[in-house]
């Protein structure tokens, strides 16, 4: 893991109050796993979902714009389309902390929205999970070995892909 990414990493969950983009009414995605996470570990935590507006007890915003509180980072786990219309409202907003997950497969990975990011001076964090840094289990804590043994846990190695 390089300085950079582990710096990005230790500023974003120095934030307390996380807009979660990308909540889903299916209730087993992503997003809302990482939702409970920085619920139990003491954050406060904004559902953002562009289509409903409450999911099991859970308030849904359909933006950022909407959230009634000030955000001061964003977890992106939307399709790739999705995140670069969040980084947008990010830059809009002045949010300067934004994680899009990647841990297997293409995830929130969008090549647009990290380059709208760096360009508006956003600490991006490309790749990964938060999971992997919040306390992990065993699964998320293998996960980060196994990608900082093989050299992923980089900003500029993320930014390649």
């Amino acid at each position: 893991m390089d300085a950079k990414f582990k710096q990005r990493v230790t500023n974003f969950l120095a934030k307390k109050n996380i807009a979660i983009a990308g909540y889903s009414s299916e209730g087993a995605e992503v997003a809302n796993h990482l939702y409970e996470k920085f619920e139990k570990n003491g954050y406060k935590v904004f559902a953002v979902n562009v289509k409903a507006n409450e999911v099991k007890d859970v308030t849904c915003y359909p933006d950022l714009k909407s959230i009634p509180e000030a955000v001061e980072a964003v977890m992106i786990s939307t399709p790739p389309k999705g995140t670069l219309e969040i980084m947008q409202q990010c830059i809009e907003m002045g949010i300067k902390h934004v994680w899009i997950h990647k841990s297997m497969g293409e995830g929130s990975f969008n090549k647009e929205a990290i380059q709208l990011a760096e360009e508006n001076d956003i600490e991006v964090i490309p790749m990964a999970c938060p999971m992997m840094f919040l306390k992990p289990d065993g699964f998320h804590s293998f996960f980060k070995f196994i990608m900082n043994i093989s050299g992923k846990l980089k900003i500029k190695e993320a930014q390649k892909n």
